[in-house]
């Protein structure tokens, strides 16, 4: 890998803070907001109420950070397997949450308190919200494939399995929630903790790839500056 720079560097370390400080958020919100049901509500519903700017707030720093997370990926990871992919669907969730943040998402679930279970009909916001989403959602298991990929062709078995792992765990929670956040029987009580178990182990995946990288770099210019000692001729 070229030498790191240190807006490759400071890009990176973005990806390992990104994730940390938006759970963190999420889940003091959801502990202090009133009527507030962190199992049944989604996180974005944190965003409703006078306090919403708050999370409209986190969704975009958020955003921002695993933007620039990106842009350190595609100088981190070229040449090599996944150095186009893997940044673009990085940089898919970052939009992903930007839109989140941008745009309200409507009442569900009977949160905020006097709303209905279910909105027959959605606002633009509320749409626009939905649909920024799913590409985060898509774009995140499907960069962890991408990055399984490259772990397996470099021999890292284990990272290969995590990231794997880490797509299935996403996918099906989000898939869970959705359908509670939809009203579906027996899943509607649970709906924000699958929520929450997919969003976390989403985030601590992309902290630890950033680790990854930034260790990994750190090792190749220590490397790269090692000075071998050849004996002189007699």
């Amino acid at each position: 890998m070229p030498k790191p720079t240190t807006a490759t560097k400071a890009a990176l370390a973005s990806g390992a803070v990104a994730g940390p400080l938006f759970v963190l958020a999420f889940l003091v919100e959801g502990a202090t907001r009133a009527r507030y049901q962190p199992l049944r509500h989604p996180v974005s519903s944190l965003a409703l109420g006078g306090w919403g700017w708050v999370q409209s707030a986190n969704f975009i720093v958020a955003g921002l950070l695993t933007l620039a997370f990106a842009a350190g990926l595609r100088s981190a990871l070229r040449p090599g397997r996944g150095s186009t992919w893997g940044p673009l669907l990085v940089g898919a969730w970052a939009v992903g949450l930007l839109g989140a943040g941008i745009f309200v998402t409507d009442p569900v679930s009977g949160y905020p308190p006097g709303t209905p279970d279910l909105l027959t009909e959605r606002t633009g916001h509320g749409a626009l919200h939905d649909y920024l989403s799913l590409v985060g959602f898509v774009g995140l298991t499907a960069a962890c494939f991408v990055f399984a990929r490259r772990f397996a062709s470099r021999g890292q078995r284990g990272r290969a399995l995590y990231s794997v792992a880490t797509a299935v765990v996403f996918a099906a929670g989000i898939v869970l929630s959705s359908l509670g956040f939809g009203q579906a029987a027996g899943l509607v009580g649970v709906a924000g903790l699958y929520q929450r178990v997919a969003v976390t182990a989403a985030w601590c995946w992309l902290a630890l790839l950033a680790v990854h990288l930034l260790r990994a770099r750190d090792e190749d210019r220590g490397q790269g500056t090692r000075v071998e000692r050849v004996p002189l001729p007699a």
